[in-house]
């Protein structure tokens, strides 16, 4: 065989074997990742915004606290094994607040027992957002967490912002040692008086190993 004949053939082989292995991976399973979210707006539209390429992502804002989100979680969790269509992992999303405190260690625990993630925020959601730009360590309302952070921000926060993702990117890391730092305090957990403390740095972990 010519010698251009030879490389021809190599440059083909190669080719041949590299859409091999792109096929392949098309092929393969996807991770199937549920999020069920307490709130309709803001946290679905903060985890809709993460680039997430090698899993599929089903996000649902339910309006639902503590133990009814718990249970409607396993109920679609049930439902999507019944339709052979089962999610490798489902995430709970909600918040301390003001709810009694036996339904929000209830529901957690209950969580836990079916399998399910939980990312629980004591006392509120936007913890998480705040921890971008500070450590604290001193337990804080929501209404003072939404005025934090318009002063950090430079302009008025409003909740349901579709921006947060983009505003916060560069500090994300910094808000994932934060939020650790916090939840190393906490041992044995009891989360409704781990405060200020969240979970949803475990979600975004996860989110980002499947960009």
């Amino acid at each position: 065989m010519a010698k251009g004949d030879k490389l021809r053939k190599e440059a083909w082989l190669n080719r041949r074997d590299s859409f091999r292995r792109k096929t392949e991976f098309r092929g393969a399973p996807f991770k199937r990742i549920l999020i069920v979210c307490e709130g309709e707006k803001t946290e679905p539209d903060y985890f809709k915004r993460f680039r997430v390429t090698s899993a599929v992502v089903e996000i649902v804002g339910k309006g639902y606290n503590t133990l009814s989100l718990v249970r409607e979680a396993v109920r679609l969790k049930e439902s999507a094994r019944e339709n052979n269509e089962p999610y490798d992992e489902v995430w709970c999303v909600f918040d301390r607040d003001s709810f009694p405190a036996h339904n929000v260690d209830n529901a957690w625990q209950q969580a836990r027992k079916r399998k399910l993630k939980t990312a629980l925020s004591n006392e509120a959601f936007e913890l998480w957002f705040v921890l971008h730009f500070d450590y604290i360590t001193s337990a804080h309302t929501r209404q003072e967490y939404q005025d934090m952070l318009s002063d950090r921000l430079g302009r008025r926060y409003e909740k349901n912002d579709p921006e947060m993702y983009a505003d916060l990117f560069h500090r994300q890391e910094q808000a994932i040692e934060n939020a650790q730092k916090l939840m190393n305090q906490y041992n044995p957990r009891k989360p409704s008086q781990d405060n200020p403390c969240t979970e949803v740095y475990e979600l975004v972990m996860e989110l980002n190993r499947q960009k």
